[in-house]
C-alpha cells in the first residue's frame, strides 16, 4: 500500500469513528460507483418526528498542512464528481429524502497521530 493510499485509510477509519461517535449510523464506506468512489455515506437522525439525514462525507487526509490545507483539495473538479456519486447512488438505492455532503479534513502529525479534524456539514447543496 503507498503512503498516499495508507494515509487516506487512516483519515477514513477516524472520520468513521469520530462520525459513530456523533451519532451517524455508518451505511457504506467506500462505495464504488462509476464516477469514482464515496469515502462514507451515513444516516443522521434529526429528531424523533423529522426523520433522517442521508449524509455523504468527503475525507480528505493529510500529513501536515506545510503545502496546504486538506480543505485546499476541495477543488471545483473533485467536488463536482462527489456530486454526480451522490446522485447516483441516490438513484440507485431509491432514496428521496433529505440528503446532504459533508467534508470532514483531517492533518496528522508525522507520527500519524491526529493533529485536526475538521467537520464541515453541507458543503454542497443537493
Amino acid at each position: 500500500m503507498s503512503q498516499h493510499n495508507e494515509v487516506g485509510k487512516i483519515g477514513e477509519d477516524l472520520a468513521r469513528v469520530y462520525l459513530e461517535k456523533q451519532g451517524y449510523k455508518i451505511l457504506e464506506q467506500n462505495y464504488k460507483t462509476k464516477y469514482a468512489e464515496i469515502d462514507l455515506i451515513a444516516e443522521k437522525s434529526k429528531g424523533f418526528f423529522t426523520g433522517k439525514d442521508l449524509v455523504f462525507v468527503e475525507v480528505r487526509t493529510k500529513i501536515g498542512e506545510n503545502f496546504g490545507s486538506p480543505e485546499d483539495t476541495l477543488d471545483k473538479r473533485k467536488l463536482y464528481k462527489v456530486l454526480h456519486n451522490v446522485l447516483a447512488y441516490s438513484m440507485f438505492k431509491k432514496w428521496d429524502g433529505p440528503a446532504r455532503i459533508d467534508a470532514i479534513c483531517i492533518v496528522l502529525n508525522p507520527n500519524r497521530t491526529v493533529l485536526r479534524l475538521t467537520h464541515h456539514e453541507n458543503i454542497i447543496a443537493v
